[in-house]
C-alpha cells in the first residue's frame, strides 16, 4: 500500500494577526503614466531594498500588504496589473519580478492616492490587529505620505524606512521623510537598521 505524502512544512507562516504590517505602496507598476521616467531610476534603486525588508517580514511572521493604484480603470483587478507587468515585456519587468506579490501576501486596489481613502485596508488592518505600519514604495511625496498622514490620524505607529522610499526627486524624497518623522512621529531609519523582531514587541 502507498503510504500518503507528507505534507510540506510551510516555514514561517503568516499569522492571522500580527501587531506589526508591512505595507507596499504603488510598487508593481508598467511606468507609463506622467513623470515616470522622473521616479524610475529612484525606483531602480529601492526595489532591491525593498525584497530584502520584504523577505525579512515574511520571516518574522509579519504580514504583507499591497496596495496599488487602479490608474482609474474601474474594471481592473489586481493580478491582471501584475501579470502585465511580468508578461508584456514593460520596462519594469525585471524590478517587478523581485517584489511581486505572494500566494500569501494581502491585495488592496485604491482610486486615489491614500491607501485609506475608499478601500478596505481599514478593516484588513483591524482584522489583523494592527498597530504599527512599515511602509515602503512610491511616489514618497504622494501616495507614502497621503498613506502616512491617515495612517497617523488612525493612531497607528509609523515605520518608514528611508532607503525604501522614492520620490519624483531627491530632494523631495529628502524633505517628506524629514516632515513624516518630524509631524507623523514616523521612525525613517532605513531597514537594514531595523529590528522586527523588537517593533513586534514594542507594538
Amino acid at each position: 500500500m502507498k503510504k500518503p505524502e507528507k505534507k510540506k512544512k510551510t516555514q514561517n507562516p503568516v499569522p492571522d494577526q500580527s501587531p506589526v504590517v508591512l505595507l507596499l505602496i504603488d510598487l508593481i507598476s508598467d511606468f507609463t503614466f506622467p513623470d515616470a521616467e522622473q521616479i524610475f531610476d529612484d525606483y531602480a534603486r529601492i526595489v532591491p531594498n525593498i525584497a530584502k525588508l520584504k523577505k525579512r517580514a515574511k520571516e518574522a511572521g509579519i504580514p504583507v500588504i499591497y496596495i496599488n493604484d487602479n490608474f482609474g480603470k474601474w474594471q481592473s483587478d489586481f493580478h491582471s496589473l501584475v501579470d502585465h507587468c511580468l508578461k508584456d515585456s514593460v520596462k519594469s519587468q525585471h524590478l517587478v519580478k523581485q517584489i511581486k506579490p505572494q500566494q500569501d501576501d494581502y491585495t488592496v486596489l485604491k482610486p486615489k492616492h491614500s491607501a485609506f481613502y475608499c478601500t478596505t485596508l481599514d478593516v484588513l488592518l483591524e482584522y489583523l490587529k494592527a498597530e504599527t505600519l512599515i511602509i515602503a514604495g512610491i511616489a514618497g511625496n504622494i501616495c507614502v505620505l497621503f498613506t502616512a498622514n491617515d495612517a497617523y490620524m488612525r493612531d497607528y505607529k509609523l515605520v518608514i524606512p528611508a532607503d525604501c522610499t522614492a520620490s519624483n526627486s531627491v530632494a523631495d524624497n529628502t524633505y517628506t521623510l524629514t516632515q513624516m518623522e518630524k509631524v507623523l512621529k514616523a521612525n525613517i531609519q532605513p531597514s537594514t537598521e531595523l529590528n522586527l523582531e523588537e517593533l513586534k514587541k514594542e507594538s
